[in-house]
């Protein structure tokens, strides 16, 4: 074998080890690694959500046995949390801007409806005063924390995955190999910027 040959051989190793190095380090990783923590914030958001429609039920079942005539208020909350349950958005469709504000949309209603139905149970002290009820509100209640912070979550893998295929060099790497698009994040519900108004 010449000289030549020996000599190239271990310089093509080198070479592919060069680039290898740089491939790793101009962020060729950084999109499908961003992309699977969004994903996976995602579908945390959705367990929570998920929890909160187990407990609605029994949480209904409960006031129905002593808010019998609040029909009204209970069968909103039956309805809002079909229609939310129902509507479905998975880590691949999370791109998706109008399934995104359908499944948003459907889970503000039924935060709304919940919230209606919780105002009706003050005018209700027995029902206030029941174990059973003031469990079940407690684990709603540190279900919509959950949800809160699942959501937070979820909005800061998004943007950094957003920001990583919009700057360099990721932008390179999500165009050419792995056709990323940006992902959708929650909107603050309309009227929110307004406090509530509280009445005694």
């Amino acid at each position: 074998m010449s000289f030549s040959a020996r000599f190239r051989r271990p310089l093509a190793w080198l070479v592919l080890g060069l680039i290898g190095i740089a491939v790793a380090g101009c962020g060729y990783n950084n999109v499908p690694t961003l992309e699977e923590k969004a994903k996976a914030a995602w579908s945390e958001v959705q367990n929570q959500y998920q929890r909160r429609a187990d407990l609605i039920p029994n949480l209904v079942e409960t006031v129905k046995g002593y808010a019998a005539q609040e029909r009204e208020v209970l069968t909103a909350v039956i309805e809002a949390r079909a229609k939310a349950t129902q509507v479905k958005v998975d880590a691949s469709t999370v791109n998706d801007p109008v399934k995104f504000k359908e499944f948003q949309d459907a889970q503000n209603q039924l935060t709304g409806a919940l919230g209606r139905l919780l105002v009706t149970v003050e005018r209700y002290p027995e029902l206030k005063s029941n174990q059973n009820f003031l469990a079940l509100q407690s684990q709603l209640e540190g279900t919509e924390n959950r949800v809160a912070v699942a959501r937070r979550d979820y909005i800061q893998a998004v943007q950094a995955f957003n920001t990583e295929i919009r700057t360099f060099p990721g932008v390179i790497w999500a165009k050419l190999f792995w056709g990323a698009k940006p992902m959708e994040t929650f909107t603050a519900t309309a009227g929110a910027e307004r406090p509530p108004a509280v009445k005694f």
